[in-house]
């Protein structure tokens, strides 16, 4: 039976996410063997006058042909696949493996290898010269992951892809205008006291476009800006490793010290390059409908009354901060009362409090407004 939902979301990313047109080739890249959104996105395109590409991938599988590898084979691979993505227009990931952590315990240099040319090569063609949105899939490793039944994962997954991104996208505004206004940015809350610049950084907006679910307003600070200490409240999946109890150390923008539930394993992860102890991303979460973690990116980084302060990698290169790295990890901190309270300063304004926007200007974008 089709879910008029599932009709929805894929409308929702072929008009509104990467708005195809007609004569354009879509890459959908399905990692995973759930159909229902991928056969949606075909017919879809088809009836704008696209032309859809399919890829499907199998981690099982991928995961053995990473624990043998060699530098030529996996810089073969990467070629053939940025032949292909370099005929695409637009580009939607569908993350919907049966098991989110596949890919751990891999050798470290093994996996590197594979980071490397994929995130260099593949993954900045994708994001630099296509329009592209990735989301994962609501299936049962999903939920499982985020300790929900399969159902009530299905309702929080289509109540916040298919919400009315347009709202909030003009919401958002007025935020983007007082950051580019803004040059020093102060948060303090439990375990955490950070000051860095954002003064001339570009500002982006993200409102259904690029991600599923959405709903933050990002920027990068100033490279060497960085300095203080902050405390991450939200654990984090990383190569299939749940990190917990974060605590990063700054400064002039270096990470010079890290913690966490696993220490060497996570100063081995901050040493993966030069561009990894440094932050190249800060972005402010949210949506409305997304309000605790569920041990997802995607989702975590949209929280309402969140940050997220990124190490490795800059979304975009800016004179102030043109930071490459092979990672790109979003930790989220959560300011709510219930998560011990914060505040968030755009030089001498408080702007939020206890994930509350504070000026008049802003209250658009508290959650009472945005549903």
């Amino acid at each position: 039976m089709r879910d008029p939902r599932m009709e929805q979301l894929a409308s929702n990313l072929i008009h509104y996410s990467v708005k195809l047109q007609p004569g354009e080739n879509l890459l959908i890249e399905l990692d995973g063997l759930e159909t229902p959104l991928a056969k949606e996105l075909i017919k879809q395109a088809y009836k704008v006058g696209g032309n859809p590409y399919l890829v499907i991938h199998n981690h099982e599988l991928l995961r053995e042909i990473i624990k043998g590898c060699n530098e030529e084979q996996i810089a073969a691979m990467a070629a053939y696949d940025l032949s292909r993505v370099k005929d695409m227009d637009a580009y939607i990931l569908i993350r919907a493996g049966e098991n989110a952590n596949q890919l751990s315990g891999i050798n470290y240099d093994k996996m590197s290898l594979y980071k490397k040319h994929y995130a260099r090569v593949i993954n900045a063609e994708r994001y630099d010269n296509t329009k592209w949105c990735i989301l994962r899939y609501p299936n049962h490793a999903m939920a499982q992951q985020a300790n929900m039944s399969t159902e009530e994962m299905e309702e929080l997954y289509f109540n916040t892809c298919n919400f009315d991104y347009s709202k909030l996208d003009k919401a958002m505004d007025s935020l983007v205008e007082l950051m580019n206004r803004t040059d020093r940015v102060k948060i303090i809350g439990p375990g955490t006291e950070l000051q860095f610049s954002i003064k001339n950084m570009p500002i982006v907006k993200d409102a259904g476009i690029m991600n599923l679910p959405d709903g933050e307003v990002y920027t990068m600070p100033v490279k060497h800006s960085v300095n203080g200490y902050i405390s991450y409240n939200t654990p984090s999946m990383k190569d299939g490793f749940l990190y917990e109890n974060v605590r990063l150390e700054f400064q002039d923008g270096k990470i010079t010290d890290a913690t966490a539930n696993d220490v060497n394993r996570i100063n081995q992860l901050l040493n993966t390059d030069e561009g990894s102890r440094y932050i190249g991303e800060f972005g402010i979460g949210l949506h409305p409908y997304i309000e605790k973690p569920m041990k997802d990116t995607l989702f975590d980084e949209k929280i309402w009354g969140s940050f997220h302060f990124t190490p490795g990698c800059v979304p975009m290169k800016s004179p102030g901060n043109d930071n490459w790295s092979q990672l790109h990890w979003d930790l989220v901190a959560i300011q709510r009362v219930e998560y011990g309270g914060g505040e968030i300063w755009f030089d001498d304004t408080l702007i939020r409090k206890d994930g509350i926007f504070v000026p008049t200007e802003l209250q658009v974008l508290n959650p009472d407004h945005l549903k």
